[in-house]
């Protein structure tokens, strides 16, 4: 009981007031954190469609809200490039850099602009994409392959303790954030800022997923070092935060 009162005491200490008097590194004249994780040297990057050219079926929003279910049951079917490409855009496509490259205004909102996510993709039915470990480049509309492993469907169920439905999907978004993208701008008052932006995120690919007559699932039970080194990061400065497994549905 005790570490929950304690967690709850944080979350409310952490208020815009308090957020007001703290000096952040932004007020300090500190460099901006760049908006996007650079794409390892040497590697050649996948060109996704214009989202403007995409061809999505129209569904109203009413229609989109009223429908919207987690899923846990995928058909086989793949995702087309273009269906794939619309849920990169839907999450986290950029509309604009602004501020002279300190922020960029997304798809999705997020405190200060400040988008501190990364999305990496275990795509293991994408017409058009080697299944593999990918990560989308928002600023440059663009997929890294970063490894190739057969195993991944078995390995990132075994990283959401044995759900086998994660595994079984056309493709996993799994969200990575980078906190010091909002603690640049917030200090201590990030944390809050973070966890309300995943969730603008997922709803987002969950609402777009009406769209293409697919379905996702929010999940936060996963194991986090188990997930961390599935997609290769060092858990300290950038770590695991949300996944969502996207299928086509019945």
């Amino acid at each position: 009981m005790e570490s929950i009162e304690t967690g709850r005491r944080l979350l409310k200490a952490t208020s815009w007031a308090r957020a007001q008097e703290i000096e952040t590194d932004q007020k300090k004249g500190l460099p901006h954190p760049p908006l996007q994780k650079p794409a390892p040297e040497g590697v050649s990057l996948v060109k996704l469609p214009d989202p403007k050219t995409l061809q999505v079926n129209p569904v109203s929003v009413f229609d989109a809200i009223a429908s919207r279910r987690s899923h846990r049951r995928f058909t086989g079917d793949p995702l087309s490039l273009e269906e794939f490409t619309f849920l990169l855009w839907a999450t986290q496509g950029v509309q604009r850099v602004v501020r002279d490259g300190v922020a960029s205004l997304r798809t999705v909102p997020s405190g200060g602009a400040r988008h501190p996510f990364e999305t990496y993709l275990v795509v293991n039915r994408v017409t058009g994409l080697e299944p593999g470990l990918y990560r989308y480049l928002p600023l440059d509309h663009a997929l890294v392959l970063l490894r190739t492993d057969s195993e991944f469907p078995s390995k990132v169920t075994e990283g959401c303790l044995g759900q086998e439905f994660v595994g079984q999907a056309a493709a996993v978004f799994a969200w990575t954030v980078i906190p010091y993208r909002t603690e640049w701008r917030y200090s201590t008052f990030s944390h809050k800022v973070i966890a309300i932006d995943a969730g603008h995120m997922c709803q987002n690919l969950y609402l777009a997923c009406e769209a293409i007559g697919a379905g996702t699932c929010g999940i936060g039970a996963y194991h986090q070092e188990k997930m961390d080194a599935l997609l290769g990061l060092d858990a300290e400065d950038e770590f695991t935060i949300y996944l969502a497994p996207v299928g086509k549905v019945k």
